[in-house]
């Protein structure tokens, strides 16, 4: 129960900061969709998760493991199909430069909306992770 509980607020936590970094991500409503949120990616986690990952491994093996972006990115999918006040849509990335790296801006149609947005909650959520680490 404990870790269930840990994970929702780690997923709720990292959908928060999701929505402040991806222009793609809206999340209607309060602090009851990040929980709602959160718990449906726990869940979704837990249970989803290792079954595509099977479904998957010959697909991973041939991709050297590149592949479970794909399945990050139908956990997430299925997350907004679950909860419907998170919605993520095409964006443009209006670009970016630091100390003479230049990022052009960038447009995404909404698979690679999910995408980015899967690759970046995959972060936050490690990160966060690491942070509350014992």
């Amino acid at each position: 129960m404990k870790t269930i509980l840990r994970n929702t607020a780690t997923y709720g936590l990292g959908l928060f900061f999701l929505g402040l970094i991806d222009e793609g991500l809206v999340i209607q409503g309060g602090v009851g969709t990040y929980v709602v949120g959160g718990l449906a990616l726990c869940l979704l986690f837990m249970i989803v998760k290792p079954i595509l990952n099977i479904l998957s491994l010959p697909l991973n093996l041939i991709t050297l493991g590149l592949f479970s972006f794909l399945t990050n990115t139908i956990i997430l999918y299925l997350a907004t199909v679950f909860v419907p006040q998170i919605r993520i849509m095409a964006f443009t990335f209006s670009g970016a430069s630091f100390s003479g790296f230049i990022i052009p801006s960038l447009s995404f149609n909404t698979f690679f909306a999910f995408v980015v947005s899967a690759g970046l909650l995959a972060l936050i959520v490690g990160f966060i992770s690491w942070l509350t680490k014992r």
